[in-house]
């Protein structure tokens, strides 16, 4: 796969973290009001909502740094990967726990679950590319080492 792909699938990420983070961050009433089903899920919190736009920023930065410093995207789009897949698992589980209903998952798809398969998805071609470009992290070149 050309290298040019998973960059462009990074900074849209990045772009789409960031924006979503803002908007969570700035105006949190209007964000729990605007993306579909989130009502569903609880009453408003503020502290709550604002403490997610964060974590979304942090996602966003880990992708864009890993755009900017290839040295950085095991770790970074790796740790990035991490949390969006636990977040789209725990939308699973609120399916199987019987909170919502299975219609929740097609609705989510877009912004939950399309996100951590990405992310995912390069996380994987990132730790696949780190031995021909020179870029593991230290500690893995150590272990590979011993």
């Amino acid at each position: 796969m050309s290298r040019a792909v998973p960059v462009t699938v990074a900074i849209l990420l990045g772009i789409g973290g960031i924006g979503n983070g803002l908007f969570m961050l700035v105006s949190p009433t209007d964000w729990y009001f605007a993306v579909p089903g989130v009502t569903t899920t609880g009453p408003f919190n503020q502290h709550f909502v604002r403490d997610i736009g964060l974590i979304f920023l942090l996602v966003a930065i880990a992708m864009l740094v890993g755009v900017a410093r290839p040295a950085t995207r095991v770790v970074s789009w790796t740790a990035a990967a991490l949390w969006l897949v636990g977040h789209a698992l725990f939308h699973f589980w609120e399916v199987a726990a019987g909170i919502c209903g299975a219609g929740a998952l097609v609705r989510d798809f877009p912004a939950v679950t399309l996100p951590a398969i990405l992310a995912s998805a390069l996380a994987l071609w990132a730790w696949r590319e780190a031995p021909r470009e020179g870029l593991r992290p230290r500690s893995m070149e150590r272990a590979g080492a011993a």
